[in-house]
């Protein structure tokens, strides 16, 4: 007999368990190939469920994890360590969802049953659950108190860079679900009030109303695509001009090859990923814009120098949290020292691909500073034939508390307040322009 709701209770445990344990993303758990495949026959209401179970999970996994700790003092047995996921998934619903809690009980203990290796261990978790529902009142003074939205090495590194009281706001508006911006092709103002949205001092479109993005006016006719309003920002600082050649070094999927290709430029779209490029080709045929495309590694692409480069290099996406709640659980502290030294070498390949002239600017979509601040400055020590060229708030059209001292961009989650918190902040970005010595 089928139970309604048990197999997306089921796959959010099993997709929270990939992405934790087995380091997925949690895009990728739900795209059409994913593998494994965890959605296989649930309707398009159960997949929205199983979504927001899981990144319900993600977002607070700090503190659902301290709660079932306090729950269970001794841990669970060592043979059942793989109760943990069912168990997330239910104190997801119980302590932060809109669901009625008798049913996150049941269908857990129910799921747990169905599994031979944990069956023998569905008293204990009725009984863990039962109490987390009686207790729910202590453990949301937990996720309160801020102590447990960020794993503690990442808090700590925050802490050191941008001081306790902004590394605690940035924790919290993680928190939050993130707002939805756009990119329009021309005459932003008038989109904003046709899609009622609100026109960013940036000059992106933010979204009052969640609505299907294909359901939106001008989705189809390619009017805008969807990009953070901080996303946005690099690719306007490189001023690519008509018939300049223009190199997007790590392209996919093309937010940033569309604002470059709007200019009229000459653009090459580079990227690794055959697959990501198709993604990229179908975003710039909707938009009605082209960009030659090409598949190659960054770090090793040859061709003639180009005008301008935008570099915008893979990076531990921690200014993104709010939108990729997965990102802090599958991320750890070496490997910031090792994406580091991969941007390095990007930047290496294109200051060699960079004309007499030319500029690059370089941008990660992260708030460590060896990703950002400190990535810039190696980089014009090593290359004394190129120099900053700082960011005029003015010139650029930003708020002034995005640019740096050193003139470079700098963006926290927590920029760009608003009356209502679901529609403020940014992701967190770096990005610095620099400029070849003729």
């Amino acid at each position: 007999m089928k139970v309604p709701g048990l197999p997306a209770r089921i796959a959010a445990a099993h997709i929270i368990a990939d992405i934790v344990h087995g380091g997925h993303r949690l895009d990728e758990c739900f795209s059409p190939l994913a593998v494994p495949a965890r959605l296989t026959g649930l309707d398009a209401r159960d997949v929205a469920l199983v979504r927001s179970i899981a990144t319900t999970a993600l977002r607070r996994l700090g503190v659902i994890r301290k709660a079932l700790s306090i729950l269970m003092e001794k841990g669970l047995p060592r043979q059942a360590a793989r109760l943990e996921w069912p168990l997330i998934a239910a104190a997801a619903q119980i302590l932060f969802l809109d669901a009625a809690d008798h049913a996150a009980v049941d269908l857990a203990v129910r799921a747990v049953r169905l599994e031979p290796k944990s069956a023998g261990f569905a008293g204990l978790v009725n009984a863990v659950l039962r109490n987390l529902q009686r207790r729910r009142e202590e453990f949301l003074g937990l996720a309160t108190s801020g102590a447990y939205d960020a794993p503690p090495w990442l808090a700590q590194r925050w802490r050191k860079f941008y001081g306790e009281a902004a590394s605690k706001a940035i924790c919290a508006i993680h928190m939050l679900e993130p707002p939805l911006d756009l990119s329009i092709k021309t005459d932003a103002t008038s989109w904003a009030t046709r899609l009622n949205g609100v026109l960013l001092p940036t000059g992106s479109v933010r979204l009052v109303e969640r609505t299907p993005i294909v359901n939106l006016e001008g989705y189809a006719a390619g009017e805008w695509w969807v990009q953070d309003a901080a996303a946005a920002l690099p690719a306007r600082f490189l001023h690519a001009k008509p018939e300049e050649r223009v190199l997007d070094m790590c392209a996919a999927p093309g937010g940033k090859t569309a604002q470059l290709a709007l200019s009229g430029a000459h653009v090459v779209a580079l990227d690794r990923s055959a697959e990501r490029l198709k993604v990229l080709a179908g975003n710039l045929n909707r938009l009605k814009l082209h960009a030659e495309v090409a598949v190659a590694d960054a770090t090793s692409f040859s061709a003639a120098p180009f005008d301008a480069i935008l570099l915008d290099a893979p990076c531990s996406a921690t200014g993104t949290i709010r939108r990729h709640p997965d990102v802090p659980w599958t991320k750890k502290p070496g490997d910031i020292e090792g994406l580091a030294a991969i941007q390095a070498k990007m930047l290496e390949r294109a200051a060699a691909l960079t004309k007499a002239g030319g500029r690059i600017v370089y941008c990660t979509c992260s708030l460590e500073p060896e990703e950002g601040e400190l990535q810039i400055a190696s980089f014009l020590r090593r290359n004394p034939d190129f120099r900053r060229d700082p960011l005029d708030p003015k010139d650029e059209m930003i708020p002034a508390e995005f640019v740096t001292n050193e003139g470079d961009l700098r963006t926290v989650p927590t920029m760009l307040p608003d009356p209502e918190p679901r529609l403020a902040g940014v992701d967190g970005f770096f990005a610095a322009r620099v400029v070849r010595r003729a």
